[in-house]
C-alpha cells in the first residue's frame, strides 16, 4: 500500500478522533488551569489551584484534605470488585451458553441482551423496588449489585465469542496424555479464551470506574464515586475548571492501567500471561 493510499485510509478515522476526542480533551485540559468566577463563569488567571485540589491540597486553608483520594480509592476498589464478580459469574456462563445447541444458544443470548431494550435509567430504578424490602437502598452494597447487573453482559459477550472459537481437540489431547481435568482445561482451553477474558475485563472495569448513574440512584451521597464528583462539578456546582482537572485524573488512572497491560502483553504475549 502506497503512503498516499495509507493516509487516505486512515484520514477519516484520524479526523474523527481529532474532532471528537483530541480537541475536546485539549479544551478540557485548558479549562483545568482556569478559575471559576463568582457568577459560575470560567475565566481569571492561569492557576494550578484546581490540580492542587485534585490531589487534596486546599489552598484557601493551606492544608491537605484527602477527600478526593478516598473517593478515587473507593471508586477503584468498587470497580475492581464489580469486575471480579462479573468474571466469577460471567466466565462459566459464557461456556454454558456456547456449549448449548443452536436453538437454545440463541434463546440464551436473546435473554442476555433483552435488558438493553429498556432504558438504562429505568432498569436502575427497578433495583430500588427489588432492594427496598431488604433495606439496602441507599448503600454501597446496592451500588455494587447495580454495577454487576449493568456490566455483566459486557463481560459475557466477548468471552462467549472466544469460547465459540475454542479448539476442543486440545482439551481431549491433554486428557489423553493423563492430565487431570483442571490442568487439561488450564493448558488446552483457558489460553484460547484469554483474549475474550481480557477484553471483557477492560469493558467492565473502565466504565465501572467512571460510573455515576448507578451510585447516584442506588448509593446516595454517602457512597459518591469519582464519577459523581465530576458530574457534580459540571452540573450543580458549576465549577468546570475543577471538574476538568478531576476528569483528567480519572483519565490518567485509566490510561495508566491500559499502559501497564499493553507493556505486559507486548513483552510476554497473551499466551504467557497465564
Amino acid at each position: 500500500m502506497t503512503p498516499r493510499r495509507f493516509l487516505a485510509t486512515l484520514g477519516s478515522g484520524v479526523l474523527w478522533l481529532a474532532i471528537f476526542l483530541i480537541v475536546p480533551s485539549l479544551i478540557m485540559l485548558g479549562y483545568s488551569f482556569l478559575t471559576r468566577t463568582d457568577l459560575a463563569q470560567v475565566g481569571g488567571p492561569v492557576t494550578l489551584e484546581n490540580w492542587q485540589r485534585v490531589f487534596g491540597y486546599d489552598a484557601l486553608f493551606r492544608e491537605w484534605v484527602p477527600d478526593n483520594v478516598r473517593v478515587l480509592w473507593r471508586s477503584l476498589w468498587l470497580a475492581a470488585l464489580s469486575t471480579f464478580f462479573c468474571v466469577l459469574m460471567g466466565y462459566p456462563l459464557a461456556f454454558y451458553i456456547a456449549r448449548q445447541d443452536e436453538r437454545r444458544k440463541n434463546l440464551l443470548l436473546l435473554l442476555l441482551i433483552i435488558p438493553f431494550w429498556t432504558n438504562f435509567l429505568i432498569r436502575v430504578y427497578a433495583w430500588i423496588l427489588i432492594l427496598r424490602p431488604f433495606d439496602l437502598v441507599p448503600s454501597l452494597t446496592a451500588t455494587f449489585l447495580g454495577m454487576v447487573y449493568a456490566f455483566l453482559p459486557f463481560f459475557v459477550l466477548p468471552v462467549y465469542s472466544s469460547v465459540e472459537k475454542v479448539d476442543w481437540k486440545l482439551l481431549e489431547a491433554a486428557e489423553d496424555l493423563g492430565a487431570p481435568p483442571a490442568r487439561a482445561f488450564l493448558a488446552g482451553v483457558f489460553p484460547q479464551t484469554l483474549p475474550g477474558l481480557v477484553a471483557g475485563i477492560l469493558l467492565t472495569f473502565i466504565p465501572a470506574l467512571g460510573m455515576f448513574v448507578v451510585s447516584d440512584i442506588l448509593g446516595g451521597a454517602k457512597t459518591a464515586l469519582i464519577g459523581n464528583l465530576i458530574q457534580n462539578q459540571f452540573g450543580q456546582a458549576g465549577d468546570w475548571p475543577y471538574g476538568s482537572a478531576l476528569s483528567f485524573l480519572l483519565m490518567g488512572v485509566v490510561l495508566l492501567g491500559l499502559w501497564v497491560y499493553a507493556r505486559i502483553a507486548g513483552q510476554k504475549g497473551l499466551e504467557e500471561l497465564i
